[in-house]
């Protein structure tokens, strides 16, 4: 069986503030070295295949330009 707890960030820090020095920079050292490995796996070389360089240069829509679709749309649907 799987514990949930659903607390903020200010009551994760006065948790931590409750622990002693030793557990703290345990801790920290944890943080750390999770954040290292996640950090790793966010910064890998993307490949840039011919699809994607496409896409990232494709044209995009303003707000304006996509609320104007959205009611566009929305008047065919009632039609």
């Amino acid at each position: 069986m799987e514990l949930t707890i659903s607390i903020g960030y200010p009551q994760v820090l006065e948790l931590v503030g409750q622990l002693p020095e030793k557990d703290i920079q345990k801790l920290a050292k944890h943080i750390q070295n999770k954040h290292a490995i996640s950090t790793k796996e966010w910064i890998r070389p993307q490949r840039h295949t011919p699809i994607r360089e496409l896409i990232m240069q494709a044209p995009t829509w303003t707000d304006e330009e996509y609320n104007d679709y959205l009611d566009t749309r929305q008047h065919i649907r009632l039609k």
